[in-house]
C-alpha cells in the first residue's frame, strides 16, 4: 500500500544572515516532496533576482489591493516595505501532493497559525552574535544604516524561538539541513497526517 501524507506548511524563521534562504534551497535539492512558498513584496528588487523565481514583485498600490480582497495568508511589514503570502500559491503546492517551506518571520509564522493551516515551525538560530554580525558583513547586501536596523532587530527575533516547534542551531550549514530533513520526515509520519494508516491497520483485523 502506498500511504498518502496530509501535506502541511513548514516555516523556517530566524535573524537575518542565520541562513535561513541557503537551508531552504538545499532541502529542495534533497526532498523532492517539498516546494518553496514564493512571497509577494512590494520591496525594489536586487540585482540577480527574477520576478516569480524569487519573490513575486508587487507595487503598494497592487499589494494593498491583494490584501483588501484576502488573497494573502499571512502578510508583514519589514524595514518598510510589505510581504505576504498568497493563499492561491500554497493551494497550488498542496494540489501537486508536496509540502511547502516558509521562508518568513515570526510575524508570518503566527499569522499562518491562526489561519487553521497545518504548521511546523522551525526556528534557526546563529551559533554567536559574532559570527551573525560577520555573515551579514560577508553576505555584503545592506548599507551600514540596514545593517544597523538588521542587528537592532536579532534580539527581539530570537526572543520569539520558544513559540516554535523545533530549535535548530546552524554552526554547520550541512548538519543543519540533515536536522532540519530528519524534522520534516519525522512529522510525516505522525499518525494525523497519515490519511490511510487507519485503512492499512484494519486489514490485520480482518
Amino acid at each position: 500500500m502506498v500511504f498518502k501524507s496530509k501535506n502541511f506548511c513548514i516555516v523556517l524563521s530566524s535573524p537575518s544572515g542565520a541562513g535561513k534562504t541557503s537551508i531552504s534551497k538545499m532541502l529542495l535539492t534533497k526532498d523532492g516532496s517539498l516546494s518553496l512558498s514564493i512571497s509577494c513584496t512590494t520591496r525594489p528588487k536586487r540585482k540577480g533576482e527574477v520576478n516569480k523565481k524569487d519573490y513575486i514583485f508587487l507595487t503598494e498600490n497592487e499589494f494593498n489591493k491583494s490584501l483588501k480582497k484576502n488573497k494573502f495568508l499571512e502578510s508583514a511589514n519589514v524595514f518598510g516595505y510589505k510581504y505576504g503570502t498568497l493563499k492561491e500559491t500554497v493551494n497550488s503546492f498542496f494540489n501537486k501532493k508536496k509540502d511547502v517551506i516558509f521562508d518568513i518571520d515570526w510575524q508570518g509564522y503566527q499569522q499562518l497559525k491562526q489561519s487553521n493551516m497545518d504548521v511546523v515551525g522551525i526556528f534557526i538560530l546563529p551559533p554567536s552574535k559574532k559570527e551573525l554580525i560577520s555573515r551579514l558583513k560577508i553576505r555584503g547586501r545592506d548599507t551600514q544604516d540596514e545593517m544597523k536596523k538588521r542587528m537592532d532587530l536579532v534580539q527581539d527575533e530570537i526572543s520569539h524561538f520558544p513559540e516554535y516547534d523545533y530549535a535548530v542551531v546552524n554552526k554547520d550549514l550541512n548538519e543543519c539541513v540533515d536536522k532540519i530533513k530528519k524534522i520534516i520526515e519525522a512529522e510525516r509520519l505522525k499518525k494525523f497526517r497519515q490519511l490511510n494508516l487507519t485503512e492499512f491497520v484494519n486489514k490485520f483485523r480482518s
